[in-house]
């Protein structure tokens, strides 16, 4: 970390893995969103995220992004559900980048 950073954090990419049921939202496997410098969201040009998958899987964004202890079963959870039973879609969390950042320019 350098001098003008004070904290590291990940870049994120969200990922739809696999649907069991039927896509009602219209969205299929491959679609995704990135976040990236802690909160810029960004969605591939044309492309849409479901706004109740997003709301499934936000509040473990903010953990993934931070490294996590071995033992934690965050850090080796990656998938996550919409809430939607007919669909049954299934979201990946990966990490793309880890970024140096000043905690001052976030808060």
């Amino acid at each position: 970390m350098s001098e003008e950073h004070d904290m590291e954090i990940y870049d994120l990419r969200v990922t739809v893995d696999h649907i069991e049921g039927r896509s009602v939202c219209g969205m299929a496997v491959g679609d995704c969103f990135e976040l990236e410098q802690s909160a810029h969201l960004r969605l591939p040009d044309g492309k849409h995220f479901c706004v109740y998958a997003l709301a499934a899987v936000l509040p473990f964004l903010a953990a993934k992004q931070r490294a996590l202890p071995a033992g934690d079963w965050l850090e080796r959870d990656t998938l996550f559900c919409c809430p939607d039973p007919e669909e049954r879609l299934v979201m990946r969390v990966e990490r793309t980048q880890r970024r140096g950042m000043r905690s001052a320019d976030l808060t």
